[in-house]
């Protein structure tokens, strides 16, 4: 099979949102299929597949950005950062590579 560039947002995804995804396809698009594999609740499931979207999102109308701009953004929408302090970062960031 030959190689393919993959696009960044695929490629940006972590490997837990990859298999998320694998698993719903396989599921043939069935949340609560998907729920009872995970054992959890659809309502689980889909904030699940919400968030997925949100950073497939993210990295999709940022494509091409700086690799730390799309993770400060991923970090945002996963609710590991807060939000100013990922606007903080991004400042930051921007203002060191004018220099």
């Amino acid at each position: 099979m030959p190689k393919v560039d993959l696009p960044a947002w695929v490629a940006n995804l972590e490997e837990e949102d990859l298999h998320f995804i694998k698993r719903l396809v396989l599921a043939s698009g069935s949340l609560k299929e998907l729920a009872a594999e995970y054992g959890v609740s659809y309502p689980t499931i889909r904030a699940r597949l919400d968030g997925v979207i949100e950073r497939v999102r993210i990295l999709d109308v940022h494509d091409g950005d700086d690799p730390l701009e799309a993770r400060i953004r991923i970090l945002v929408a996963k609710g590991d950062m807060e939000p100013k302090m990922g606007k903080d970062l991004l400042a930051l960031h921007r203002n060191s590579r004018r220099s």
